[in-house]
């Protein structure tokens, strides 16, 4: 289970193909994947890093909720390298914060992230998949699960066991939907106006096909206050965080931009139209002035969208 950035929703297809900026799918065993998940634990650990102003203002927001319960344990599902764990406990000073993943290796960064960032003795590792494990987590006071809980079939089932792990007034944030990342202008100078738009329906189409896959899938109403609701989680929220980047883009988010685009054009090979697969072969030859790496007009511009569901209980 590696989360991604990264990053819920149709539009996430980082974390949808390979895990969220945080990490991959807590529902899927990567034993069954082609995916070497150490290999991309640097694509990951950038994904999460480029992203943390909005992933810092989530956890800050929740931690100033009133009436927060104290915070002594944090699960991050899907944790992948630990990026978002370690900020976890930065933004949590006082919390013990477990980083659940299913990739060992991906778990090694973590731990190693925590060690260089004087976190070692806070921040543990727990391999785990998916709902399968989740009884043998432990209880928390915050169990974060970043673009994670759309890659479990049965969603609803998902969520309330996460509300039994719960200690009295503790929380649980998902998140999930926000805005699909835009990163060019809709007319580019080049191919049919509207290319990510179209990137975006294609990538919906894969994403339905995605969740028709998972053992045990249901189709729920993605209404996740109610879904929290019905979790016996009293909703609150939710709010939404934006990533703004304007161009011209640092190296190291013109990089993401650049593996963002490969991704998708290794996903829609076939699906997408032959032109707008030549375009995107334009887009990432580093050599053409109207690739990524050359024009001056990339940027990068999306929004996350957090929801949070409190147990009852004593509350400080």
């Amino acid at each position: 289970m590696s989360q991604h950035n990264g990053h819920g929703h149709p539009h996430d297809t980082s974390h949808a193909a390979h895990g969220h900026g945080q990490g991959a799918a807590p529902g899927h065993r990567h034993g069954d994947t082609d995916f070497d998940w150490d290999a991309m634990a640097p694509v990951l650990e950038r994904e999460g890093e480029l992203c943390r102003p909005q992933y810092e203002a989530a956890a800050r927001w929740i931690a100033g909720l009133p009436r927060a319960p104290e915070v002594r344990r944090i699960l991050d599902i899907g944790s992948g390298p630990g990026v978002i764990t370690c900020l976890l406990a930065e933004v949590f000073p006082e919390a013990e914060v477990v980083a659940v993943d299913g990739t060992e290796a991906l778990l090694e960064r973590a731990r190693a992230r925590a060690e260089r960032r004087g976190l070692g003795d806070r921040v543990g590792t727990h391999r785990a998949d998916l709902p399968d494990d989740l009884d043998r987590l432990g209880e928390a006071d915050l169990i974060w699960a970043g673009n994670a809980l759309h890659h479990m079939g049965d969603q609803g089932a998902v969520l309330a066991g996460f509300a039994a792990l719960l200690r009295p007034g503790g929380a649980v944030a998902l998140v999930e939907g926000g805005l699909a990342p835009r990163h060019l202008p809709r007319d580019m100078g080049m191919g049919r106006p509207g290319l990510e738009a179209r990137i975006e329906a294609a990538t919906a189409d894969w994403f339905e096909s995605m969740r028709a896959s998972l053992p045990g899938t249901r189709r729920e109403t993605e209404d996740w206050s109610a879904l929290l609701g019905a979790a016996g989680l009293r909703p609150h929220g939710p709010r939404s965080f934006l990533l703004d980047l304007p161009a011209p883009l640092s190296d190291s988010a013109r990089d993401h931009v650049v593996a963002e685009f490969t991704r998708r054009r290794e996903m829609l090979e076939g699906v997408l139209a032959a032109e707008d697969i030549a375009v995107l072969d334009r887009l990432l030859d580093p050599e053409d002035p109207a690739g990524l790496r050359r024009r001056p007009d990339v940027f990068l511009l999306m929004a996350r969208t957090v929801h949070v569901g409190r147990r009852g209980g004593p509350v400080r």
